[in-house]
Order: C-alpha cells, then structure tokens, then sequence
C-alpha cells in the first residue's frame, strides 16, 4: 500500500493566488464569455473611464472608437479621447494591475466601481494574443505625451512595461489605447453597434465618432453642450455598514473619541445622535475607537440599526433629469410620442439611488414584436443577463393592458414601445464582476415599477387622444368617401331617393363625429388627472425618502 502523502509534503504544494491569476482561469466572471462578447467588453471598459475621466475634469467628451480587423478571428481595438490625460507614473498600474483604481473607496455616481475593467481588457488580449496593451497618454499641451507597452504579471498581478517613451501627439491631452484580442463582430443586439448607439442615447453630452472593421464611420454628434451635473462624494451612511466594516472603521479611525468618529466618518450624525448611539449601546462617548471590543461594537452596531437617522445626501447622483433623456431618445429613435420620468432618490442598504424611466412610442417601431427594452446602470449600457435583472422583472411585473399595450401574464409586453430604465447610484449592486444586471432589491424594484406606471399612464393619455382618435377619423373619412356610391346602391335596392338616403348617412357620420369630439375632451380630463396624480405620488414618496 502507497504511503499517504505527508503534511509538509501537502505544505509545499500551497501558495498564494494572485487576482490576475484566478481572474485569467475565470474570465467568464468579467465577461469575457466568448468571443463576440469579449470584443464589446473591451470597447465597453475604455469607453466607460473615457467618459468618466471627461466628465471629472468637466470637459465635454469627444471620443474615437475603432475596430481594425486583423485575421478572421482577431482584432485591434483602438479608444481615444480628450479628457484629462494621465500622468505618467499612474499609466503601468491603471493599465497592469487587476483591483487599482481610484473609484472602489468612493461614494459617488460613477461608470466604473471595481478598478477590474481596463485592466481586464490587458490581461483578456494578453492571454488570447500574446500581446500587451500600448497607451499614449498627455496631460496638457505643456507636458510631452507618453508612449507605453504594457503586459501584466499575472502570478504577481503587477504590470511588466516592456516599452516607455516620449512621442509626439497631436491632441493637447487625451488618452489613447490600443489592445488586440480574439474577438468577433457581428452586427444586431447584443454587438458594439448596439452599444455605441446606446452610450450615445444615455449620454448625449458626448461626441461619438465610430470606425467599424467594415470601414464605416458613424458619428454621434452631441445633442446637448452643458455637462451632467457633478456628482459628490459622501461619506458611507450608518444603515450601509455592516458589523465587520464597521470594527475595522473604528481600528483604523484617527479620530481620538467614539463621538468624534461616528459624526466624522459616517454621514447625517450630528453630536447629539452620536451621544444618543452611544448612550443607547451603554458605550462612554469619549472611549478612543480603537480600544472598543468585538461584544462592545456589536452593540454599537445594534444601537444604530435602532435610531432613526435621516436619508443620506443626494448630491452624489448625477441623474440625466427628463429634457437630457428626451433629447436622447429623439435623437436616436424614430417615434412620434416621447416621455420621461426622473423619481425622487430613495435608499437601499444605506446607498442613494434614483430611478430614470423614458419612453417612446410608436413611429416606425414594430407593432406585433416585444417592447424593446434598454437598461442602463450609472449611464452605461447593460446588453446581456437581461432575464436576470431587475429592471425586466419590474417591466413585467406593471400592468401594460392598463396603459393600451397588450400583455400576457407575466411575459414582456407586445407593442411599437422602447422602455429605457436608468438606474444612478453610489453603488450599483450588480450581480457579477461582469456588471450585466442589476441585482433584485425590493427597494430599487419599487422604484421602478412607480416610475414605469408614471410613464405608462402619459403613454396611455397620449393613445387615447391621438392614436385611437386617428384611427377612428381615418374610418370616418372612408365612410364619408363611400356615401354617394354606397347612398345610389341603397337607392336601386329600396327604390327611395339617392338625396334622401345621402342625407341620413350624412347625419350619422356627424353623429361619429360629435362623439369622437367627446371622446377627446374625456381622454384629456383624464391626462389632467393622472398629472395630478402622479404630482401627488411623488411627494409621497419624498417623505418616505426623508423619514427612511
């Protein structure tokens, strides 16, 4: 019999594993699924910090996407911007090292969260081609512009340059990367196409020039020159903090009393609220942080949880606000009725969040096939995991009959409709590394559903007003064409005077008009209501946000 392996021989065989490493066995969990996805994942992370980095130095985004076929199966992706450049010794670690970025610590709206993105789009190129990332960067027209190639260490998960020089560049500061990878390109849903035209329409701030590996260029010109309102960070709200994060905060705190530190660290503590935690947890406000034991912060925790603390600050949310959102559905979608919702901000676990909800209807959208549906998270575009994200769970949950569309139980409505759903938050709960979906929250679900009834209801009003209307004068106007022909026939079969018999389907179709008159009034008494109603919704729901 075999002698069984020893401990210390079992020892030897352990190490550590880097992020790189376990991210390179596991890049399905980024996204990188397969090669057409993989090509719109590395399009989707340049462009996303492109915009970030525009909007952050308050400059409006002009921004340069390319995609060079090399072989069949392979292609260059080239990004390029005019945002503010980055300096020379942050490129290798923004570029070569998984987990490193500036956004994770923050709360405030933004695109990207994890510091994953870019840097996985490097290491997906570099398994797939053998290739590293190039980046030339310049931070204004006084400085030189830097040239790098990058590869990542991926036992070490640290970036290897393998080229750094100066090189003369035209733009006065931007960004440009250029990474080649496996991919494939196909046209429809699901493609870079399909994301360019909706990173466009959720931002329509931004200049969008697109070269595709066909040789195309498409330009999405900007529809709106004033930039998005800046987002500011806050400090992390009480109900967001769990019981661990909350006992290394107080260990690594420099605040000299627990007082200090609740009213210094966390958000909406005032002196008095901090006495009042403190007294509740039977804990002396004037204790350094750092000496507090475990069974001392749990009760802290608990002492928390029970106080009534106001709603966190909202002005780290950066919403597209109605007229933005409009302009961008016009812009990209031909429809002849368009509305929009922005809802008050509400909180889950702690963290602010809006819900964003517009609409077109009609034009030249198909009448007999599903709504179309366009999620985006923090202004980006989410085109896979649809049947797992809240939002399609919200547009199948409202009651679209109700609002003129038809509906089977519990299924996607049918009908000429593009629904966009906008979520803004400090911090988007995605269900994966990936950021495909957004994860099921009541709180964010309820959100939604009162924002798409509010533009289901100014749907519904405008059908009832216009379409129905139209439908029934274009019957009318048939008739009325048809009377003499239909009054001379009638006339040999009965043997009574063609003028007669005019002039009696004459008064019936002055009758269809009176009605048809009516039914507008009506239809607009009730857009008048459902104003009125939705006005009142929403000043319910700001006191729900101030009281939670």
């Amino acid at each position: 019999m075999a002698e069984r392996t020893k401990a210390h021989e079992m020892a030897e065989k352990q190490r550590e594993i880097s992020v790189s490493e376990f991210f390179a066995k596991n890049r399905h969990l980024l996204g990188f699924d397969n090669p057409r996805k993989a090509l719109l994942m590395a399009v989707k992370e340049a462009v996303d910090n492109s915009l970030d980095a525009t909007q952050e130095a308050g400059i409006l985004p002009d921004i340069y996407v390319e995609l060079q076929q090399i072989k069949e199966d392979r292609f260059k992706v080239i990004v390029e911007d005019n945002g503010p450049g980055i300096v020379k010794e942050q490129i290798p670690k923004i570029f070569g090292k998984l987990l490193y970025g500036s956004k994770f610590h923050r709360l405030r709206q933004s695109r990207g969260q994890q510091g994953i993105g870019i840097s996985a789009v490097l290491l997906y190129g570099q398994l797939t081609t053998g290739k590293g990332m190039h980046v030339t960067s310049r931070i204004s027209p006084k400085h030189q512009a830097h040239y790098f190639e990058i590869h990542l260490d991926t036992q070490k998960n640290d970036p290897i340059i393998k080229e750094d020089k100066t090189v003369e560049w035209k733009k006065e500061h931007g960004v440009r990367i250029e990474v080649e990878l496996q991919g494939t390109y196909q046209k429809g849903k699901q493609s870079v196409d399909e994301y360019i035209k909706e990173i466009a329409l959720i931002n329509p701030h931004a200049q969008i020039t697109y070269r595709t590996p066909e040789k195309e260029t498409l330009t999405y010109a900007r529809v709106m020159n004033e930039l998005p309102k800046e987002a500011k960070e806050i400090k992390p709200h009480p109900y967001g903090v769990e019981l661990g994060v909350l006992i290394r905060m107080m260990q690594s705190s420099s605040a000299g009393t627990l007082s200090a530190f609740l009213q210094g660290d966390f958000s909406r503590i005032s002196q008095q609220l901090a006495h009042e935690i403190c007294e509740k947890a039977k804990l002396n406000p004037r204790a350094r942080p750092s000496t507090i034991a475990r069974d001392e912060a749990e009760s802290l925790f608990g002492s928390i949880q029970n106080t009534k603390i106001i709603a966190p600050p909202t002005d780290c949310l950066s919403p597209l606000k109605e007229e933005a959102l409009i302009k961008g559905l016009k812009k990209e979608i031909n429809a002849e009725f368009y509305c929009a919702v922005t809802r008050p901000p509400s909180v889950y676990r702690g963290n602010p969040f809006l819900i964003e909800v517009g609409l077109a209807y009609g034009g030249s959208l198909e009448k007999e096939e599903h709504i179309k549906i366009m999620r985006f998270a923090n202004r980006v575009p989410l085109l896979y995991q649809q049947g797992a994200c809240a939002t399609t769970e919200s547009i199948m949950d409202t009651a679209w009959k109700s609002y003129g569309i038809s509906q089977s139980k519990d299924s996607i409505p049918v009908g000429p409709v593009i629904v966009v759903v906008h979520m803004a938050s400090v911090w988007v709960p995605f269900t994966s590394e990936a950021k495909e979906a957004i994860a099921h929250y009541p709180e964010i679900i309820k959100e939604m559903k009162l924002a798409l009834q509010e533009v289901g209801r100014q749907m519904a009003s405008y059908i009832r007003k216009n379409v129905r209307a139209r439908e029934q004068q274009e019957r009318i106007n048939l008739f009325e064409k048809y009377i003499p022909e239909l009054a001379n026939s009638l006339s040999n079969l009965t043997g009574e005077k063609k003028e007669k018999i005019q002039e009696e389907l004459e008064k019936i179709l002055k009758k269809n008009m009176k009605d048809l008159l009516s039914d507008v009034k009506e239809a607009e008494q009730t857009e008048i209501k459902g104003k009125n109603v939705a006005f009142g919704e929403k000043q319910t729901t700001l006191g729900d946000t101030d009281a939670s």
